[in-house]
């Protein structure tokens, strides 16, 4: 007589060694279907990590931006020429926000925000961000170059071979004749126009977060130190504006965070969560908007300039 068989399993271990067996088994590229289906879940450390970084990176714009406002501000009082000890000259003026500019700006903005979330619904993300990353690559050049332009007139000496140039378009001629364009600048800007160029090729070709970073961080402090508030009620409309308009448009709809997710442009600010596990090339980002950086930075650039005076 042969040997007894063992005994079937029962339907429950069948079923469980069948569950198993599935999430064994691996695709056509050998990844593991539970390890390709499991979500991402950030460690307390990496969470820390990545939202304390941005606070930091926020400060930095608010605090260096307001510094640079009141030096632009002393270089528009003594006119377009002055000797001040700025950092602006002619093409770098201030622009200032008056109140009714203020009331009309949560409208143009939702206006804005809106038309560019039906872009995103009707037109193909891929050729819309193709478009939009140009664009801000030549942003990103002119903003990273105005930023770096005093460090790296600190960095070298007065020695140094610093001869002037000038860009200018006119129209016209005779007594009718109108600059277009007039430029001026010098061997030091050309240094960071090639360093912050360096920095939008390496963007566009792979659209690293470092790089978002720095084209992001020079877009706050720019936003900070050029944009000025003509009085603290033009702020108070301003920031009373856009509460309104970040909690329509964030926790009434799903129009923010949908145009934020979708739109590859350096303009919120990005940090990895998961950087401890996964090094530079980490890809589980939390972020931050410019806007919530710009908008309350100009109002303490304000405060700051009232101080100063």
């Amino acid at each position: 007589m042969s040997e007894a068989e063992p005994a079937p399993a029962s339907a429950s271990e069948a079923a469980a060694a069948a569950i198993l067996d599935a999430l064994n088994t691996t695709d056509s590229n050998g990844t593991e279907v539970l390890n390709a289906t499991a979500k991402f879940v950030a460690t307390p450390e990496g969470t820390a990590l990545a939202y304390g970084s941005l606070v930091f990176m926020a400060l930095l714009p608010i605090f260096f931006g307001a510094l640079r406002s009141v030096d632009c501000s002393k270089s528009k009082e003594l006119g377009e020429n002055g000797s001040g000890s700025g950092f602006c000259n002619a093409a770098d003026m201030p622009e200032t926000i008056t109140s009714r500019d203020a009331a009309r700006f949560p409208i143009i903005a939702s206006c804005t925000l809106f038309g560019l979330y039906l872009f995103f619904k009707v037109f193909s993300q891929e050729y819309i961000n193709l478009l939009l990353s140009v664009y801000f690559f030549v942003l990103g050049v002119l903003a990273l170059s105005h930023t770096m332009s005093p460090l790296i007139s600190r960095i070298f000496p007065d020695s140094f071979p610093n001869k002037q140039f000038q860009l200018l378009f006119t129209q016209g001629s005779g007594e009718s004749k109108e600059e277009i364009v007039n430029y001026e600048f010098d061997n030091k800007n050309l240094i960071c126009l090639v360093v912050s160029s360096v920095v939008g090729v390496w963007y566009l070709l792979k659209k690293h977060w470092i790089a978002n970073n720095l084209f992001g961080l020079a877009f706050a402090l720019n936003g900070v130190e050029l944009l000025h508030l003509n009085n603290v009620s033009t702020g108070c409309i301003l920031l009373g504006g856009l509460f309104v308009y970040d909690v329509f448009w964030v926790f009434g709809t799903n129009v923010m965070v949908t145009v934020a997710k979708s739109f590859e442009a350096p303009i919120k600010l990005v940090f990895p969560q998961d950087l401890l596990e996964k090094g530079l090339q980490a890809n589980n980002f939390a972020m931050l908007g410019l806007g919530d950086i710009v908008i309350p930075g100009i109002f303490i650039a304000l405060l700051l300039r009232f101080d100063v005076r």
